[in-house]
């Protein structure tokens, strides 16, 4: 079964491959880039980042490598959102560090239920012996607390808070587009040891679900930019599909 599932998932990567990267990289290339320069050097994110790295587990399709994308792209609408409200650049340098400390934790308890719930409040425990005051800590919580699509939401104290919890959500929903099927998809169901013929009878509803994702997105920036995420998602699990029903139609 791993094997179908590896030789599924280099498929499916060939098909990624030949779509280009989603309009938000090219048009808010500099935000990116000066988010990553934040997440890189800040010392606050390097010591969280070494917490992740040793208690995150990374063989849910959730590890290291999606939260520091969603770290850094969370980062990135919020410089984004920001300059569009007009903060000063003190105060925009802050919150990007608070929503990438967000971004690293959001799923520090994945494999839990109601994994938002718990990770928000590990992450109150684990904050505790950073420098962060509680307001910020506070913010950061909420959004782990929120960060999860088709559930109900705990409404934040401020409208900054709000951005956080926004920012964190539209980052993590931006990879149910390409990288669900480069690496998600597949990790998930090798975890969960599913057969070949329900991962085929589930297909059409993780299609389903993964389509009403487009109108959940919460911030200016990604309402604009998290539905052609989806769209190219959408396209390349299509495409995926007749490669199924074709390539691998004997082992179904």
């Amino acid at each position: 079964m791993e094997q179908i599932y590896a030789r599924l998932r280099k498929r499916a990567r060939q098909i990624v491959s030949h779509y280009p990267p989603p309009d938000f990289y090219q048009d808010h290339s500099f935000a990116n880039e000066l988010s990553r320069q934040y997440f890189e050097t800040n010392p606050v994110i390097a010591e969280l980042r070494g917490f992740v790295a040793k208690n995150i587990e990374d063989d849910f399709g959730h590890g290291l490598e999606h939260a520091i994308k969603v770290a850094v792209e969370a980062g990135a609408l919020m410089i984004i959102e920001n300059k569009l409200a007009g903060y000063s650049d003190d105060l925009n340098n802050r919150r990007v560090i608070i929503v990438q400390c967000a971004g690293l934790l959001h799923d520090i308890k994945r494999k839990q239920k109601n994994h938002a719930i718990q990770g928000a409040a590990y992450a109150r425990k684990v904050l505790k012996i950073y420098p962060l005051n509680p307001d910020e800590v506070e913010d950061i919580c909420r959004a782990i607390r929120n960060h999860e699509a088709f559930k109900s939401t705990v409404e934040a104290n401020t409208l900054e808070g709000a951005l956080v919890s926004d920012c964190l959500y539209d980052a993590d929903k931006f990879r149910w587009g390409p990288d669900n099927f480069t690496d998600t998809v597949w990790a998930m169901v090798t975890f969960f040891k599913i057969p070949v013929s329900k991962f085929m009878k589930l297909y059409p509803r993780g299609m389903e679900r993964l389509s009403k994702i487009k109108s959940t997105f919460r911030t200016r920036t990604g309402k604009k930019y998290g539905p052609p995420f989806i769209d190219i998602g959408l396209a390349i699990g299509e495409e995926l599909l007749k490669v199924i029903n074709t390539e691998f139609a004997h082992l179904l």
